[in-house]
């Protein structure tokens, strides 16, 4: 959310802990001009993260009470790191090769569950397009190039401290982007192996998605 501003989340902090309030309220208990906390709701209300509603009075005009959105409870709520570092040990710590890698291709087929809608196009490099900009929203630089096989270059990891930890990771990202593109996905340049980015290479939609599938078993870490 680009328009959001420090000064923005002394009003997000406030609504968490007061459901609804009024500019007047806000205004006092942080200490602002009521100008100035209508230009913050402004922004927040244009970034989806504060609504506004009329509470009708009995005479006059009505006034109206500022609240969260179900997207501005869920900021600050977003910080999973601990647990995603535990869950990821676990799998990690799972001894049956055959239960482990079933384990890492529902993580990815779940995960690619929650984009897939935002997946659009009918070529590899159009899927890659869309799965580019969702990484995009999660500030991972990314680039997209066209050709006989569609390559998406990454410039940043998603989950730096899981992939210098354990590969799985890598295996868990290239499985999800093939699920999405629907056609064999492999990670052709790895920053683990000393490149400068990664490289997920995808075959045309409509090849095979199994050629991709059976990567050597070094992909997923043992413990």
């Amino acid at each position: 959310m680009s328009e959001f501003r420090d000064t923005d989340a002394a009003v997000v902090d406030l609504l968490r802990r007061d459901a609804s309030l009024s500019i007047v309220a806000l205004a006092t208990n942080l200490g602002v001009t009521a100008t100035a906390v209508r230009q913050r709701l402004e922004r927040l209300m244009v970034a989806g993260i504060v609504e506004r509603r009329a509470d009708a009075r009995p005479r006059g005009r009505p006034a109206h009470a500022y609240s969260l959105t179900a997207a501005g409870r869920r900021l600050g709520g977003d910080n999973f790191r601990d647990l995603a570092m535990v869950l990821w040990t676990e799998l990690r710590n799972v001894r049956d090769p055959d239960v482990r890698q079933g384990l890492l291709g529902r993580i990815a087929a779940s995960l690619a569950n929650v984009y897939r809608p935002r997946i659009e196009g009918e070529t590899s490099a159009a899927r890659l397009q869309s799965i580019a900009g969702v990484l995009g929203e999660r500030d991972i630089a990314c680039s997209v190039e066209d050709g006989p096989l569609a390559v998406l270059t990454t410039y940043s990891c998603p989950y730096p401290d899981l992939a210098e930890q354990d590969r799985a990771v890598c295996a868990a990202e290239r499985l999800m982007i093939q699920e999405l593109v629907g056609s064999a996905v492999q990670l052709s340049e790895c920053r683990l192996d000393g490149a400068s980015c990664c490289r997920f290479t995808a075959a045309p939609v409509g090849g095979s998605a199994t050629a991709a599938a059976d990567r050597p078993s070094s992909e997923v870490a043992t413990p």
